[in-house]
C-alpha cells in the first residue's frame, strides 16, 4: 500500500522540480541580464585591469574633487572681494604641493604592499593594532561620507539646473545609488569600462577649458566671453585663522588619492607598476586642473557666488562660459562634470570592500566579509556600502552639503598614518634615508593638515567623525575579542579520540503517532540503542499515543529483533509541554556520564507562509531553549516532514 503511494507521488514531485527548476531558470537570466553570468575562481585573471580602466574606477573621486575643491576655498573668500580671489592661486599651489608628497609617498606604498590594503595594512603592520584601527576607522567613515557626498552633489547640480526636479530629490540620489550598485555588481572590468566616457570626457572638457584660458591669458586677452557676476565688495582681511580654514576647505580636493594604494591586487601583472602608472596619472590630471582653475579664476576674475543665494552659480561653469562661451561646448562641459560628481561614488564601492576584507582578515570585521560573490567581489561590502549610504542619504533627504568638509578629515588622517608607517618600515628594511625623509616630510605635513582641518571644522561637526571613529574602533576591538575567544575554545592539538567515540542518548519528544514521528523514530534507531521516547501528558485520561504504542511500535519493532524504545510519559498538571521536555533532557545529561545527548526534534515544514499561522511552532521553540541551556553534549537535530504543494 505504501509502495502504491510512493509511486503516485512521483508525477508530483516531477511537476515541482520542472516548476522550481523553471522558476529558478528565469531568476537566473534575470541576475546574468543585471550582474552578468557568474564567473568561476580561475576566471580572476579576465577580472583584472589596466591604468586605462583603473583610472574611472580609482580616480573619480579624486578627480571630481577638482569641482568642488577650489570652489570650497574660494566660497570662504567671498567678504575679500577681488583681493580673495588672488589667494586661490597661492592656496591651490600648497595644496599641490601637499598632493605630489603623498603621491610620492603612496608609490612607496605600492611597491612596499603590492597586495593592497593601503593605510590599514601599512599602520598596522608597523605601528600597531591601535593605529590600524585608527586608520581603518579613518577610511571606511571617508568611504561611506565619499558615496553619499558624490551622489548628493551630482544630483544637486542637476537640480540646480533643472529646478523643476528639486521635490524629487532623495528619490533621484536612490535611483543613482542602484545604478551605481547594479554597475559595480558587475565586477572591475565591467565598471571600468561603464565610467570609462564620463571620466576621459569630464578629464578632456577641463583640460581644454583650461588650454585655452591659458592661451587666451598669455596672450593678454583673458576677456570673459559672456558677462560674469559682478564680485562683491571687500568686507574682511586675511587673517591667519581664516587662511587656515581656506586651506582646510581646498584640502577636500586631496580625497580619494589614496584608493590606488588600497586595490592594488585589482591590476593585472604587473601589478606594482600597473598600479603606479594609474596613481602618476590621476594625480598629474588633479594637479593640472587644480593649478588651472586656480590661474583662470585669478585671470578671469571668477570668485564664488553665494551658494545659498538666488544668483548661484558654480565655479567651473562661470570658467567655462568664460572661457568657451555659453554654447554647445559649455553644456557639454558642464554635463560631464554633473555626471562625473554624481559617479565620484563609485571610488567608494571600488575600495569600501577592499578594506573591510582586509580588516576582517584580522578579524576586527564578521568574515562574511571575506566572502567573494557571483562576480569575484566582495559583495558583502557593497551591501553594507549601499545600506549605510542610503542611510544618510535619506537622513538628510538627499542633501549633505553639510558633510563635504568632514570627510577630508578621515582621508587625511589616512595619509598621516600610512606615511609614518612608511617610515617605520624602511627603517626596518634598512633601505636608504631618502626614502624615509620623504615619507617622514610626508607624515609631518599630513599631520599638521589633519590638524588645521580638525580645529578649522570642528565647530562644523568634525566632532562627530572623531565621535564615529572612536566607536568604530570599540566595535572592531569587540569582534576581535569574539573571535579570538571562539578561536581559544574550538581549539584542538590532539587527534581524535576513538575511546570517545560512543553511541549518544536519543530523546525523541513524541506528540502522536503519524507519518511525521515513524520518520523521526527511524532516523533514531539508526543512530543508537539508546532511545528515550517522551510524551508530555497533559489530560486526566491517557492519550491515544499510549494506548496504540505497544500494538504499531513495540511488537513490530520486537517481531524484527530491533531496539524497542520505552514510551516515557511526563505529567503536567499545569499544561505545560516543553518545559518537562527541556527539563528531562537537562537530567539525562547530567546522569548520561559524559555520553552525548542527542535532541531530535520532528517537524512539519509547510508550503506556504501564512500555513505557519495554522501550526503551533513549539518544535522551534524547543530548538531556541536547548540552544540557550544547552551544552557541547546536548546536539539537536532537526527531523523535518515536509508537506505537499496543493
Amino acid at each position: 500500500m505504501r509502495e502504491c503511494a510512493r509511486r503516485s507521488s512521483l508525477p508530483f514531485l516531477s511537476r515541482r522540480i520542472k516548476y522550481s527548476m523553471a522558476k529558478s531558470s528565469k531568476l537566473t537570466q534575470i541576475q546574468n541580464l543585471l550582474f552578468g553570468r557568474p564567473l568561476a575562481t580561475s576566471e580572476e585573471r579576465a577580472e583584472h585591469i589596466g591604468p586605462i580602466a583603473g583610472i574611472p574606477i580609482f580616480g573619480l573621486d579624486a578627480l571630481s574633487s577638482a569641482a568642488y575643491g577650489p570652489e570650497a576655498a574660494l566660497t570662504l573668500l567671498i567678504p575679500l572681494g577681488m583681493l580673495g580671489v588672488r589667494y586661490i592661486v597661492p592656496v591651490s599651489g600648497a595644496i599641490v604641493i601637499l598632493l605630489a608628497i603623498v603621491y610620492f609617498s603612496y608609490r612607496q606604498t605600492i611597491e612596499a604592499y603590492p597586495k593592497g590594503g593601503g593605510s590599514y595594512t601599512v599602520a598596522s603592520e608597523n605601528l600597531g593594532a591601535n593605529a590600524g584601527l585608527l586608520a581603518a576607522s579613518a577610511l571606511m567613515i571617508d568611504y561611506i561620507l565619499t558615496a553619499a557626498v558624490g551622489i548628493s552633489a551630482g544630483v544637486g547640480a542637476l537640480i540646480s539646473a533643472v529646478p523643476s526636479l528639486h521635490p524629487y530629490t532623495l528619490q533621484l540620489c536612490l535611483g543613482v545609488l542602484l545604478v551605481l550598485t547594479i554597475v559595480n555588481m558587475r565586477g572591475v572590468h565591467d565598471t571600468g569600462v561603464v565610467f570609462m566616457i564620463p571620466t576621459y570626457l569630464f578629464a578632456g572638457t577641463l583640460l581644454i577649458v583650461i588650454g585655452v584660458g591659458a592661451w587666451h591669458a598669455i596672450g593678454g586677452h583673458a576677456v570673459p566671453v559672456t558677462p560674469l557676476p559682478a564680485m562683491p565688495m571687500a568686507t574682511a582681511v586675511l587673517g591667519p585663522w581664516l587662511l587656515l580654514k581656506v586651506f582646510s576647505s581646498g584640502c577636500t580636493a586631496m580625497t580619494g588619492v589614496e584608493a590606488v594604494s588600497n586595490g592594488v591586487m585589482a591590476f593585472r601583472d604587473d601589478t606594482r607598476k600597473n598600479a603606479k602608472i594609474t596613481l602618476t596619472i590621476i594625480i598629474v590630471l588633479l594637479a593640472i586642473l587644480l593649478i588651472g582653475i586656480a590661474l583662470l579664476c585669478k585671470a578671469y576674475g571668477v570668485g564664488a557666488t553665494d551658494p545659498n543665494g538666488a544668483q548661484y552659480e558654480s565655479v567651473l561653469s562661470m570658467l567655462t562660459r568664460a572661457v568657451m562661451g555659453h554654447g554647445w561646448f559649455y553644456y557639454l562641459t558642464i554635463g560631464s562634470v554633473l555626471l562625473v560628481l554624481a559617479l565620484s561614488a563609485n571610488t567608494a564601492f571600488a575600495d569600501f570592500p577592499r578594506l573591510t576584507r582586509a580588516i576582517a582578515g584580522n578579524n576586527y570585521l564578521p568574515h562574511v566579509f571575506l566572502l567573494r560573490g557571483r562576480r569575484l567581489l566582495y559583495s558583502w561590502g557593497i551591501y553594507v556600502l549601499v545600506a549605510l549610504t542610503a542611510l544618510l542619504l535619506i537622513l538628510f533627504g538627499g542633501v549633505t552639503d553639510r558633510l563635504i568638509p568632514l570627510y577630508a578629515i578621515g582621508a587625511f588622517m589616512a595619509f598621516t598614518l600610512s606615511q609614518a608607517g612608511m617610515v617605520v618600515h624602511w627603517r626596518r628594511k634598512g633601505k636608504s634615508a631618502g626614502r624615509m625623509a620623504m615619507n617622514g616630510l610626508g607624515a609631518v605635513a599630513t599631520g599638521v593638515t589633519t590638524l588645521v582641518v580638525l580645529v578649522a571644522k570642528f565647530a562644523e561637526g568634525a566632532w562627530i567623525t572623531a565621535l564615529l571613529i572612536a566607536v568604530m574602533i570599540v566595535l572592531m576591538r569587540s569582534v576581535k575579542t569574539h573571535y579570538t575567544r571562539v578561536a581559544k575554545e574550538t581549539a584542538l592539538d590532539r587527534p581524535i579520540a576513538p575511546a570517545e567515540i560512543v553511541e549518544p542518548i536519543v530523546v525523541l519528544p513524541v506528540d502522536q503517532w503519524n507519518r511525521i514521528t515513524e520518520k523521526a523514530l527511524s532516523f533514531a534507531l539508526s543512530m543508537s540503542n539508546d532511545i528515550r521516547c517522551l510524551h508530555v501528558q497533559i489530560a486526566d485520561e491517557p492519550d491515544k499515543i499510549c494506548q496504540i504504542w505497544e500494538k504499531d511500535v513495540a511488537a513490530p519493532l520486537r517481531k524484527a529483533g530491533k531496539c524497542v524504545p520505552k514510551l516515557e510519559v511526563l505529567n503536567s498538571p499545569y499544561r505545560y509541554v516543553l518545559q518537562p521536555v527541556v527539563e528531562y533532557v537537562l537530567k539525562v545529561e547530567k546522569e548520561s556520564d559524559l555520553r552525548k545527548v542527542c535532541v531530535l526534534v520532528p517537524e512539519l515544514v509547510v508550503r506556504h507562509w501564512w500555513e505557519n499561522l495554522l501550526h503551533n511552532r513549539r518544535a522551534d521553540l524547543l530548538k531556541v531553549i536547548l540552544l540557550l541551556r544547552g551544552n557541547q553534549r546536548i546536539v539537536v537535530v532537526n527531523i523535518p516532514w515536509y508537506l505537499k504543494r496543493d
